[in-house]
């Protein structure tokens, strides 16, 4: 432990060199960042915060807690089809966590991450307490091409990117020490990987997006309902991984559909627009499934259908306060 480390020492020392040249103007050091932009770009902007035995276990290393915390910030922008440029740390942690070990591991995830999507930290705050991260985001849309959740129409058909359970499933073997540990499911957990360029291009063809946190039922069905759709969903389309499915079979299915922790995209793409839609993503590489298509909204407001059986949005999925 050292306790030499105050407020000011602690951010020079471990994230002043997190903040690159992204169009900042003013960086870490003054009242508020200053950020150049253009006037044909809109400023997209996300909040996350994670808290310790909530969102990740206590026993998570510093570098894991890290990269979770801003990948996650990062689908955000991703479901907006937005282009990540700057973000903002507030980091609430135990006194007795303050040492040069556990902060070096931190601002060690926090850079890999913030390389990788080219990101630039401008600021923020450090409070002690409980251990609670909290991050906003910003990026950039060029203006009137932004992804929104209510863009979605009957006929549209409904698709999701890479493979659904991973993160229920990463998370019950992390809170049972008796398995055996997945090292590809452990890294989807603390480093799931934001769909930046997906979102990018779906600008193109997408008419709704969202991401996928508290699972598909929960988040489709937040997509439907500002859309005024009803979503048709076939689970036997339902992408998994086969190491779930050979592991897990009797729970695959429901971690898929409610588990959450995915962060991949859900988005409806126009009928007239498959084809053209699914070369696109061909060409490029993207993992991507159809797994159903809309219909209009009925009297009773159904918003999800599985397996044409009805399915309350309520049902599953994360929620901080029930």
């Amino acid at each position: 432990m050292n306790q030499t480390i105050d407020e000011f020492s602690l951010i020079s020392n471990f994230f002043k060199e997190l903040t690159g040249q992204q169009d900042v103007a003013v960086g870490i050091g003054d009242d508020a960042a200053i950020i150049n932009t253009t006037k044909d770009h809109q400023i997209a902007v996300a909040t996350d915060t994670l808290v310790a035995s909530v969102h990740f276990p206590e026993d998570a290393t510093a570098e894991q807690i890290a990269t979770r915390a801003l990948c996650v910030n990062l689908s955000d922008m991703a479901a907006m089809g937005a282009i990540p440029k700057w973000f903002t740390l507030s980091l609430c942690m135990p006194k007795e966590w303050v040492s040069s070990e556990w902060l070096q591991g931190f601002s060690q995830g926090l850079a890999r991450v913030a390389d990788q999507y080219n990101v630039s930290l401008i600021g923020g705050d450090t409070t002690a307490g409980p251990l609670t991260i909290s991050i906003t985001v910003l990026g950039e849309n060029p203006i009137g091409q932004s992804l929104c959740r209510d863009g979605a129409k009957p006929d549209d058909i409904i698709y999701v990117s890479g493979t659904l359970g991973d993160g229920a499933a990463a998370l019950h073997q992390l809170l049972n020490s008796t398995l055996k540990k997945n090292d590809r499911l452990i890294e989807r957990f603390y480093q799931p990987q934001p769909q930046i360029d997906l979102g990018i291009g779906l600008r193109a063809y997408a008419s709704a997006c969202i991401d996928i946190s508290d699972g598909l039922i929960a988040d489709l069905g937040h997509l439907c309902k500002a859309s005024g759709v009803t979503a048709l969903i076939n689970s036997q389309l339902l992408p998994i991984h086969p190491d779930i499915k050979q592991a897990h079979s009797g729970q695959s299915r429901s971690w898929a559909l409610t588990g959450g922790d995915d962060y991949q995209l859900c988005f409806t793409v126009p009928l007239n627009q498959q084809a053209d839609f699914e070369y696109w993503a061909d060409s490029n590489n993207f993992d991507v499934n159809a797994i159903g298509n809309m219909i209009p909204l009925d009297h009773n407001q159904d918003y999800l259908k599985i397996d044409n059986q009805k399915v309350s949005i309520t049902a599953g999925g994360y929620s901080h306060f029930r």
